[in-house]
């Protein structure tokens, strides 16, 4: 998870905050490729200025203490060599499963002395981006003798225009992603929402005192 940012301060309807999840698991990759491209840009832009005899971008290492390597007490040259075993960490226990399917082999391709033997399960990792609009119909009432209407009420997570994924997913891409406002609008356009720079701006913005106040804080 992105540091910083806490889906479970969000108030949304059921299944919106699993959403942000995943989506956060996909911002953090896009981010870590960012650093990398940022990376190679730069190198080739040092290898270009050597090729035209100019300087390239000066290799600054930090300063860093020396720490003296831990003593051994190793008996034998064969000691000292002995190999350290590696162990891949498992990404399986932290999935959550969305789904499951059962998948069958066809009876006529088995031959007759086969036995089921159980199931291997698979877990295949994917995402799924796609619009939700929602059409609301809102009961109206109106009292004549109040002079008053009365207009249901929209679910928690739902203002204006945009529902609570609209609404959090702008900071995730500007602050966690570093996308600049124009390409946050320029992705919500593929998504096929279309969400100009200056809503970006005031989803950016307005109403936003909590998070304000948590960056003051740090």
């Amino acid at each position: 998870m992105l540091d910083g940012f806490d889906p479970n301060t969000i108030q949304d309807v059921v299944g919106a905050r699993q959403a942000i999840i995943q989506l956060l698991n996909l911002v953090e990759g896009l981010a870590a490729d960012n650093r990398e491209l940022r990376d190679e840009h730069q190198r080739l832009r040092d290898e270009i200025n050597r090729l035209k005899g100019e300087p390239g971008k000066p290799q600054i290492k930090p300063n860093r203490v020396a720490v003296p390597p831990p003593a051994t007490n190793h008996s034998s040259e064969r000691e000292r060599r002995k190999p350290r075993t590696w162990k891949k960490s498992s990404k399986v226990e932290q999935l959550l499963v969305n789904r499951e399917e059962v998948l069958k082999i066809d009876p006529a391709q088995l031959p007759a002395d086969a036995e089921f033997q159980g199931d291997d399960d698979v877990i295949v990792q994917d995402i799924e981006i796609k619009t939700d609009n929602v059409l609301f119909h809102k009961d109206k009432f109106y009292s004549a003798s109040e002079r008053k209407a009365y207009l249901a009420e929209l679910p928690p997570g739902y203002a204006g225009q945009f529902g609570p994924g609209v609404k959090a997913l702008p900071m995730v891409l500007y602050h966690a992603a570093n996308l600049s406002e124009p390409k946050v609008s320029e992705f919500f356009a593929h998504v096929g929402i279309p969400l100009s720079q200056g809503e970006v701006s005031n989803l950016l913005i307005i109403d936003q005192a909590e998070f304000h106040a948590e960056k003051e804080a740090v």
